[in-house]
């Protein structure tokens, strides 16, 4: 009689921790952190018994997402949207994002505000990089990804950031970009160069404006 009672009391808080999490899944297409979780009332040891049961999959560190849901498109950047919530995608990842790249990012490039801790992630392959004052907080566009907010900076600014870190990236990453957008965006070009001298690289990406025509 004991087992049997605490059988029932088992599956009715395993209920309840399902509809608290899907109520609060809802405006995230069924990902929830564990934080907010356990916001809502649901115990840790639901949280691990509803991955046994299959009602849950743990996508990441402490992230996880309703499996009776249809898959999303890009878990790699929804992922990273709701894990480092104050990161902004950038560089070839912003790139790739905006369609100008022929690269397929090894891994997903993420800025940070300089003195900002370091995530902790185990999924997706992430490489941070940490920008101060307007290199961080200038050029920040906010878009949505399966449902889900997420920072990534615009094609100007990602261009001047790509010439900045060209060493890193790869010169032919960044010229490669600009010329897929200089010649259809020419009203553009003073945006851009804005961004390069905050970046400085001003000069630099002038010249190839000017080789350009």
């Amino acid at each position: 009689m004991y087992e049997s009672k605490g059988n029932c009391i088992q599956k009715k808080s395993l209920k309840n921790s399902e509809l608290a999490i899907r109520q609060v899944s809802k405006p995230t297409n069924g990902l929830i952190r564990t934080s907010q979780a356990l916001g809502a009332g649901v115990q840790s040891r639901d949280l691990a018994e509803l991955v046994e049961m299959g009602v849950l999959t743990k996508v990441s560190r402490g992230l996880y997402r309703l499996t009776d849901l249809p898959p999303v498109a890009d878990p790699d950047l929804v992922t990273i949207a709701m894990r480092v919530p104050r990161g902004v995608v950038g560089l070839v990842s912003a790139l790739s994002f905006h369609d100008l790249t022929t690269q397929i990012p090894r891994e997903i490039q993420v800025i940070l505000k300089f003195g900002s801790e370091k995530p902790r992630l185990d999924y997706p392959p992430t490489k941070f990089f940490w920008f101060s004052g307007k290199a961080y907080s200038d050029g920040i566009e906010a878009h949505t990804v399966d449902g889900i907010p997420i920072n990534v900076y615009s094609v100007e600014k990602s261009l001047a950031d790509c010439f900045k870190f060209r060493n890193k990236i790869g010169i032919d990453v960044a010229v490669e970009a600009l010329r897929a957008w200089a010649p259809k965006n020419r009203r553009k070009w003073d945006n851009l160069l804005h961004f390069a001298k905050i970046c400085r690289v001003e000069k630099l990406v002038r010249q190839y404006l000017e080789g350009l025509g």
